[in-house]
């Protein structure tokens, strides 16, 4: 080699070392949305017998979030909202046919990353619309049923083909994984067949020997409270109430499985942690959890969510960043929505956040003071269907109160939290709280407009 070439070639080497020089690797992401998983169904959050070690363990080592909560308690619309990073008043899905737009689908957080340079995939529930974006993904599979022919459970069907994705990876390119359980969703009804849960036959033994404690406003009184527009058996909530917690027989067998099913999506978690870890890229794999809403299992007589009750609304929410040291281990008490997981991915990708998305960065609202960060309180809606069977509703919501609209009926609620958290007693006519009312019917307002 002659000495100019030798020179060349070594100027060559140093400038490609050096523009990569300070440069890190993006981070893998994996995000795995669950069905119905309630807030306080994991062992961390409080829940003395429930079985959750892995999702405690992630818990542990990274971020949770104690007060987070989804803007709109319903599969499609809240999914739309994490896609989006958007309150439904935005993004417009509503309903279970309603597909996003290409403009709107091109500022979706996957979208975005793909854009940046990761292989994105989705192995699960999309849950939105009728014409998935298969297309704009690098790998797609959704069409996962309950049960396959040989009987296998569609969570352990979701976590085997997410093993096999991660072991069959061989891009250079970052990769986003997105896993949606249906777990802990039940089947639901059907003209021949009536709501049920199906548990994988190795849960059946667990909380057998145990008993569930039931909610306070398991007891009539509380659904007899309800106005008459709202106790109606032809509210779906109720209905479906009738079939799984109306007697305290039913209430035992079915509040099992659905902690079984819990348990269920805790060992698949545990699963893909164990993977990852097998695979060398535990260390640069972001991991995040959470549900697309909360469940009432009895709470005010009904089953289910839709309404801004804090069991359909409070979700479980952790963010584990293997990277990052100095937030993992932590707890925060701020309020983290559904919209902000959006923006948070992008920016632990290190991508600009779309201008349309609402949401904000969890990650910098708990390492920074911003009070612009610290949500005071949150809009929340509620549009599929109507009254009598899913009653349209409204909510500004809060820490310590929270106020309810039922605008087809022209209907006010207040629960004050900070004295009353099972939501008891409806205090709006409350003299005492004639000022907090008329704050919160202009935050309503207020709100209200500011989310479109």
């Amino acid at each position: 080699m002659s000495k100019t070439r030798f020179v060349i070639t070594g100027l060559l080497f140093l400038v490609v070392t050096l523009s990569g020089f300070g440069q890190e690797k993006q981070p893998n992401i994996i995000f795995i949305i669950s069905d119905s998983h309630r807030s306080e169904a994991l062992g961390v959050a409080g829940n003395s017998f429930v079985q959750t070690p892995h999702l405690n363990q992630l818990a542990q080592e990274g971020v949770r979030f104690e007060n987070a909560y989804v803007t709109t308690a319903i599969c499609t619309g809240s999914r739309a909202s994490f896609f989006t990073g958007q309150y439904m008043s935005r993004h417009g899905i509503e309903d279970f046919a309603t597909d996003f737009s290409e403009e709107a689908l091109l500022e979706t957080y996957p979208l975005v990353l793909k854009k940046g340079g990761y292989k994105i995939s989705l192995i699960g529930n999309w849950g939105i619309g009728k014409n998935p974006p298969v297309s704009h993904f690098d790998h797609w599979d959704s069409k996962i049923p309950w049960r396959t022919t040989s009987g296998l459970h569609q969570t352990d069907n979701i976590v085997q083909k997410a093993v096999n994705y991660l072991d069959k990876y061989q891009s250079e390119a970052p990769f986003f994984l997105s896993l949606g359980f249906s777990a802990a969703h039940e089947i639901d009804p059907t003209k021949d067949k009536p709501a049920t849960y199906d548990v994988q036959e190795r849960y059946l033994p667990l909380y057998e020997n145990i008993e569930i404690p039931f909610p306070e406003t398991v007891a009539p009184e509380y659904w007899d409270n309800f106005p008459d527009f709202f106790r109606t058996d032809k509210n779906i909530a109720r209905s479906r109430w009738q079939g799984f917690f109306s007697s305290a027989e039913l209430f035992q067998k079915n509040a099992k499985n659905y902690y079984r099913m819990v348990t269920g999506l805790d060992d698949a978690v545990g699963t893909i942690m164990q993977k990852l870890k097998e695979l060398g890229i535990d260390e640069n794999t972001i991991v995040i959890y959470t549900s697309d809403h909360g469940f009432s299992l009895g709470e005010h007589g009904l089953m289910g969510k839709w309404y801004p009750f804090e069991a359909s609304i409070r979700v479980p929410l952790i963010i584990y960043d293997p990277r990052n040291l100095e937030s993992n281990g932590k707890a925060t008490e701020k309020i983290a929505l559904n919209i902000d997981l959006g923006p948070t991915i992008l920016k632990l990708a290190d991508l600009e956040i779309p201008k349309c998305m609402q949401g904000i960065d969890l990650l910098e609202m708990i390492s920074s003071n911003k009070k612009r960060l610290d949500r005071k309180e949150f809009f929340y809606e509620h549009e599929f269907l109507g009254s009598p069977q899913l009653l349209k509703s409204q909510a500004v919501i809060r820490k310590d109160i929270k106020y309810i609209y039922y605008p087809e009926h022209d209907y006010e609620v207040l629960y004050d939290l900070k004295n009353d958290p099972n939501e008891t007693v409806n205090v709006v006519n409350s003299p005492g709280y004639a000022r907090k009312v008329k704050n919160l019917r202009t935050s309503l307002r207020n709100l209200k407009q500011s989310v479109k």
